[in-house]
């Protein structure tokens, strides 16, 4: 009797964990939803931004501050946890834009830098052409040519053609929700949960 008991107990925290994981991702997807609701202009310009909780005028913004705020609605803050991060560990960050300290202001909205971060704090995923191989609240960065790297969030709504997640991201046109996961050449896959 008393083995049964632990063996149900066993199986209840399995699912209750699985569950509760899965459930993080999902309202993280469904976070990006709001994000595609709201007029935003494509601007990479440096802004001045507070810290911690900081973000760029809610009218403005790129692909990274697509993450940046998904992640905000599920009370995590990128802008803290990268700077906290690189500031600990700043030889294992990109070194691309010549700095030599960290910058609150814009080390989270570089894709580098959060790449290295999902990397170094999240679940590296397999990059592969099979659709079943990515989930709601996965993160997917690509090469979109001439070595622009670009992020998004993979969202719990398929495709016309029911093949593929789709993802919400910004490339220009503000937030919006694409059929593009495939468009260009992956080249980072993860999920990250604080």
């Amino acid at each position: 009797m008393k083995s049964f008991v632990f063996t149900l107990l066993f199986i209840f925290l399995t699912v209750s964990t699985v569950t509760g994981q899965r459930h993080f991702y999902d309202r993280l997807a469904d976070s990006t939803f709001v994000l595609t609701k709201q007029k935003v202009q494509y601007d990479p310009s440096y802004f001045k931004i507070s810290y911690p909780n900081g973000d760029v005028p809610a009218n403005k913004g790129v692909c990274t501050d697509v993450i940046i705020r998904a992640y905000r609605k599920v009370g995590i803050d990128l802008q803290k946890e990268v700077h906290e991060d690189m500031k600990a560990n700043f030889n294992q960050y990109p070194k691309s834009w010549g700095m030599k300290n960290t910058d609150t202001n814009i080390d989270h909205r570089r894709v580098p830098n959060l790449m290295t971060f999902f990397s170094r704090h999240g679940t590296v995923k397999k990059k592969t052409l099979d659709s079943q191989d990515y989930q709601s609240g996965d993160i997917v960065c690509w090469d979109i040519g001439k070595g622009i790297k670009h992020i998004g969030i993979v969202v719990n709504k398929k495709s016309t053609d029911g093949k593929r997640y789709l993802i919400v991201h910004n490339i220009g046109r503000g937030q919006v929700l694409e059929d593009c996961l495939f468009r260009f050449t992956i080249i980072g896959h993860y999920q990250y949960k604080k």
